[in-house]
């Protein structure tokens, strides 16, 4: 950035940006949101509320109009965006041609995939109830013949992993299931098979592998993957906790996190 600091005025009614849950006060922090949120610069940031905010809050008259006027035309995302970086003097030129150059790019693509950009960065920022809304969008009205099994495949994979980060593991094993018949690998496989025991009885796990007719050599090398892997991501403590059956404080901390993956 060409400065971090705020130069600018800033407002006594903050801009609350419903995306991310967070309140701006100034022309900067508006900045610093668009340009490290690229994939959520959409109708919840450009609209006649910000406009609004800019003009009432802020004082930026010139700039409200130019924006409005953007909103009218709808020529497209850059046409909004470089006009509040120009006034807040944010990008370098270099900044500038790389923002540019992504959001191009970006652009150009259907829809469902910029809607898909979108859902994967939110289940990186660990806001997964937004991202679940963007999946969701996309296979309420899926096209295969369109962008291709794979791509669905990758939703319904990411979708998934979404649920997961809510612990809601019904869902998710469903969503890894719809993934495997489309996809067929053996990764989206193992996050499947390894889904089931989180919600399942022993008993009704068995049966479900009985039902997919699950190969047994695969299932078992999953299960060995498993196990090793959560030694290796466990503290000591917290295995020896768990082990001499100290379970409800290891289960309390679990429910802390997921209230903390929910907040956002």
């Amino acid at each position: 950035m060409s400065y971090d600091l705020c130069l600018l005025e800033q407002a006594k009614k903050p801009y609350y940006i419903e995306n991310i849950r967070t309140a701006i006060y100034s022309l900067e922090e508006l900045c610093f949101y668009l340009y490290h949120n690229i994939y959520l610069i959409d109708e919840t940031i450009m609209n006649e509320g910000l406009c609004d905010w800019l003009r009432d809050e802020l004082g930026l008259t010139r700039l409200y109009r130019q924006l409005y006027e953007q909103l009218e035309k709808k020529d497209g995302a850059a046409y909004f965006v470089f006009p509040i970086f120009r006034e807040a003097g944010y990008l370098t030129p270099q900044e500038s041609r790389e923002f540019q150059e992504k959001l191009s790019n970006l652009e150009v693509q259907p829809a469902d995939v910029r809607r898909k950009l979108r859902g994967d960065y939110l289940v990186k920022e660990k806001m997964y109830g937004r991202a679940i809304t963007q999946y969701r969008m996309i296979l309420s009205h899926r096209n295969p013949g369109k962008l291709g099994t794979q791509f669905y495949a990758s939703v319904w994979n990411n979708l998934g992993a979404a649920y997961a980060g809510l612990f809601q593991y019904e869902y998710a094993a469903d969503c890894f299931y719809e993934a495997w018949k489309l996809a067929g690998t053996k990764e989206i496989f193992r996050k499947y098979i390894s889904a089931l025991p989180l919600y399942l009885t022993e008993q009704e796990y068995e049966q479900k592998l009985k039902e997919i007719e699950a190969d047994s050599y695969l299932v078992q090398k999953i299960q060995e993957y498993n196990a090793n892997l959560c030694l290796k991501l466990q503290p000591e403590e917290q295995v020896k906790k768990q082990m001499e059956g100290d379970i409800d404080e290891y289960l309390q901390e679990l429910k802390e996190q997921y209230r903390r993956s929910i907040r956002n």
